[in-house]
């Protein structure tokens, strides 16, 4: 079977300053006729350069970049920020409670939670889809970025908790005295801007260099990162840690020294949401796009290949894996002031493999079938749960299931093939 790996490793060979395998190099004389060059793939192909002992070299230059977003790309791009930015705000704020399109408040906080999963099955994307690393431990650096942000919702509470103490209140409760040194700087927000990426971009750091340094590869390092979530869930489970242990932090208040619960907050937290989904998506989408991006999707059709090319894969690997653990950071934050809780139930395993069955829903390797996974999957999820609640893991079980029996491209691709078959 075809892949379009062949093309993918020539390009990089001919970054590197080679020529591609697949193109024939004919050796000519030093007193006779240059020899012409054999066709290139691509356009742009230069003539070749004989040197003084007569071996040909062969410059290739590489296609131009194409554009970011195609025109009706571009078009719904600005459809959904029209709609983020400016069509919910009207509907939910100034369109009265009793008219027909008035947006509740519950739809925007179900909204806003669905748009923070997106931005975590985006992250899934880059590492699954374009590097083809499966993690089943994503849901840890989701909660990560959620717990800093609770650290500091939970000291803006100050002396309005049920013991009416500088300390929250389970620290109350423990007969804690001081703040553990954790806690140091959860009274700033600038610090904790900080936090939210530097906190999950460590832990990413230090643990996909062993792994990735011991060449842990396909289910042996999906194991492993399920280990990973589990053994941190159990510990945030623990009253010691810090962390509230199996309540966690919730009974938010304020954000800012304003009050979160109302309406203006809440759909602040709803277009912030918005604009980070798009902000990562058009980043993504340069992302796999560049050089790196191809490197990416070489190491993911034959790793091998790329380090005979010579490229290190563990740089690559390890970049992207950090940038994806960032972003699921991110979305954590946003997260847990719209939902008014974060827990260690996060971090469990069957919430990091929901992130994949999210992407893969969707479809892998193409960035918007992530995002619509998540809206499938979490809007069915929010109905079911309600209608049939018995149902809704047997659901979610088949639903993955007849995806990689039968969609094994997901919804984008489902409907890419669609298209074609209606073209032809």
């Amino acid at each position: 079977m075809s892949t379009p790996f062949p093309t993918i490793n020539e390009s990089l060979q001919a970054e590197a300053g080679m020529a591609p395998a697949s193109a024939p190099v004919k050796v000519g004389a030093g007193t006779g006729p240059s020899p012409q060059p054999s066709p290139q793939r691509g356009e742009g192909a230069k003539a070749p350069l004989v040197n003084g002992e007569g071996a040909l070299r062969v410059q290739v230059v590489l296609p131009g970049k194409g554009p970011l977003l195609t025109r009706s790309g571009w078009s719904a791009f600005v459809i959904a920020l029209i709609a983020v930015c400016a069509v919910a705000p009207v509907l939910n704020l100034w369109v009265p409670e009793g008219h027909a399109l008035h947006l509740s408040t519950y739809a925007v906080a179900l909204l806003g939670k669905i748009m923070c999963y997106a931005i975590a099955a985006l992250a899934m994307d880059l590492i699954w889809g374009y590097t083809g690393i499966l993690s089943l431990g994503h849901g840890v650096f989701f909660a990560l970025g959620g717990y800093v942000m609770g650290m500091y919702l939970m000291r803006q509470i100050g002396l309005e908790g049920n013991y009416k103490s500088s300390l929250p209140d389970f620290m109350v409760f423990l007969d804690w005295k001081t703040l553990p040194w954790h806690w140091t700087f959860s009274d700033s927000f600038a610090a904790t801007l900080f936090l939210i990426v530097a906190v999950p971009a460590v832990v990413a750091f230090v643990f996909g260099y062993f792994a990735f340094r011991s060449r842990i590869k396909g289910v042996y390092f999906s194991i492993i990162t399920q280990a990973m979530t589990f053994a941190a869930m159990l510990l945030f489970f623990r009253n010691e840690t810090g962390f509230g242990g199996n309540n966690g932090f919730t009974d938010f208040k304020r954000i800012l020294d304003i009050p979160i619960a109302t309406p203006s907050m809440r759909m602040m937290l709803f277009v912030m949401t918005g604009l980070t989904l798009l902000g990562f998506f058009l980043f993504a989408k340069w992302l796999v796009g560049s050089k790196f991006g191809r490197v990416l999707q070489a190491i993911r059709d034959a790793e091998t290949r790329v380090m005979f090319s010579g490229y290190s894969p563990l740089g690559y690997k390890l970049t992207i894996w950090v940038i994806s653990a960032v972003m699921c950071g991110v979305a954590g934050a946003l997260y847990v002031p719209q939902v008014g809780i974060i827990n260690p139930g996060e971090m469990s395993p069957a919430s990091s493999i929901e992130i994949a069955i999210w992407a893969a829903v969707g479809g892998r390797a193409s960035l918007i079938g992530p995002i619509v996974g998540a809206f499938i999957v979490n809007g069915a999820k929010s109905w079911l749960t309600v209608a049939y609640p018995e149902f809704w893991l047997y659901f979610l079980g088949a639903l993955f299931i007849g995806v990689t029996l039968f969609l094994p491209n997901g919804v984008v691709g489902l409907v890419k093939k669609l298209r074609k078959g209606g073209e032809q």
